[in-house]
């Protein structure tokens, strides 16, 4: 963080919360309150080879350092950056003859970064690592069995010639990991793909109705404005997806985050009637019915796991279709059991080039997504953004169009102008002009055009569907 950027906010006494960050002068939605470095950061362990260690950008072809044959770079440029931390990491995994897993290898770079620096304030930071909460003492016994291995793990990977440090020491870096890894994304923020500890974004609050969002960009997070921030107010992030119930929203942040949530949104379940709600007509569904619909969604989602994580595809799509049919003279568009059927049909249904089904699917769901969400949600601008482009694939520009117009509109300001999914949609959103004004001054014309051209250049195949959602911005380990 730049000296500028830190005289734009200042450390108070949340009421309830402990520290917070509150702005020192006005934001407008989109304004970047400010950028901040890793302090220290890896790649996930099952992506080590895909992954640059050093810019978190996926490529095809990577680097490998000579000597420890670990590390993995885009180039020359990366590799030499990525020395200063490498270089006791480097030696350390040759003496052990492999590398830790990812918690292990960010406490110890963490580590070897307080030995170089000290445990004091570093240059752009607010707060130092000794300050930062562990929340060890909220610990179940099978985190604290958890720790116990990471620290001894820590302990056979720790060179002999490095400072030494009391287990007490260690066992807080490992919490405060725990509490406030932050989640890295690739280049274009569609896939999680290490962890990092940010110091200043660990004192921003959480509220499930948040003034901020915070996106990686470019080797740095961003903390972003949502929307109009005074001077004064606290500023906020969400930990989770808020498209859950308060209750087990509540649940969610008590068992990962170790706190009892007491936004608006929590104490007064707002949303709550529209993520619960039934059909209207002449005749409201019978209690029963409704009870009897949820479970059954309950038990699809289940099976749909398990599919999935099989690479059954086409079983996924058969339980979407009858939870569908079940849940369509009873479920509401908004009714989140009924959202979340609805978001992995589209996804699957695209995968599978079945983009007509895709695009009907994915229309509901944003339909209720816009409802739900905060209209500046980056979740909800990258949904828009997929159902803009199922349309799109399905010869639908009018309505893709549209959506991908919305989506640019939110991901200017959740995202910014300078993210590279901001630019693919840019690019996308010209393209998609081009087709709609073809399409507007002869159908016929358009039609035979896009049908020629999907015969010559085969269809891209959609990206294969995540197993896992990547529901929170922090990488809480399980």
């Amino acid at each position: 963080m730049t000296v500028e950027a830190m005289e734009c906010v200042e450390i108070f006494n949340s009421a309830g919360k402990g520290r917070g960050l509150k702005a020192t002068k006005e934001f407008w939605a989109g304004d970047v309150i400010f950028a901040e470095t890793a302090y220290a950061a890896v790649v996930f362990d099952n992506l080590t080879h895909s992954v640059c260690h050093t810019c978190f950008k996926r490529q095809e072809k990577l680097q490998r350092c000579g000597q420890c044959k670990f590390a993995h770079y885009c180039d020359r440029t990366c590799q030499k950056d990525a020395w200063v931390n490498h270089k006791t990491e480097c030696s350390a995994i040759k003496k052990l003859g492999k590398a830790p897993n990812e918690n292990v290898r960010l406490a110890a770079r963490i580590t070897w970064r307080i030995e170089r620096e000290g445990s004091g304030l570093t240059e752009g930071c607010l707060v130092s690592i000794d300050d930062l909460e562990n929340h060890i003492d909220n610990f179940q016994e099978e985190e604290k069995n958890g720790l116990m291995d990471d620290v001894q793990s820590f302990l056979d990977y720790w060179p002999s010639q490095s400072q030494h440090y009391s287990m007490n020491y260690i066992s807080h870096i490992f919490g405060v990991i725990s509490c406030n890894g932050f989640t890295l994304s690739d280049q274009r923020g569609l896939q999680a793909v290490g962890v990092g500890i940010f110091p200043n974004l660990c004192l921003v609050n959480h509220d499930c109705w948040p003034n901020c969002t915070v996106i990686f960009n470019n080797g740095k997070i961003e903390l972003r404005s949502l929307g109009k921030i005074n001077k004064g107010d606290e500023l906020s992030v969400s930990y989770i997806d808020f498209l859950n119930l308060t209750e087990d929203r509540q649940k969610q942040l008590k068992k990962q985050y170790y706190f009892d949530c007491t936004c608006e949104h929590c104490t007064k379940k707002i949303k709550d009637d529209l993520l619960l709600a039934v059909t209207e007509g002449d005749q409201k569904p019978a209690d029963s019915l409704v009870k009897e619909v949820v479970q059954f969604s309950k038990d699809t989602m289940e099976k749909i796991d398990k599919a999935r994580s099989e690479g059954l595809y086409h079983e996924v799509v058969k339980y979407c279709r009858e939870c569908l049919k079940r849940q369509e003279p009873v479920l509401a568009e908004t009714n989140i059991y009924k959202l979340r059927i609805l978001s992995i049909s589209s996804e699957v249904l695209s995968y599978l080039q079945m983009f007509e089904e895709a695009a009907d699917n994915a229309k509901k769901m944003v339909d209720g997504y816009l409802k739900v969400y905060h209209p500046h949600n980056a979740q909800l601008g990258m949904a828009v953004m997929r159902a803009g482009v199922t349309h799109w694939h399905a010869g639908l520009i009018e309505v893709g169009h549209g959506m991908i117009c919305k989506a640019y509109a939110i991901l200017l300001i959740t995202h910014g102008p300078s993210h590279p999914i901001t630019k693919d949609l840019e690019a996308m959103r010209a393209q998609s002009e081009m087709e709609l004004r073809m399409f507007q001054q002869n159908e016929f014309v358009y039609y035979k055009m896009r049908e020629a051209a999907l015969s010559n250049k085969p269809i891209q195949i959609m990206q294969e569907p995540n197993k896992e959602a990547q529901g929170t911005i922090f990488n809480k380990k399980h």
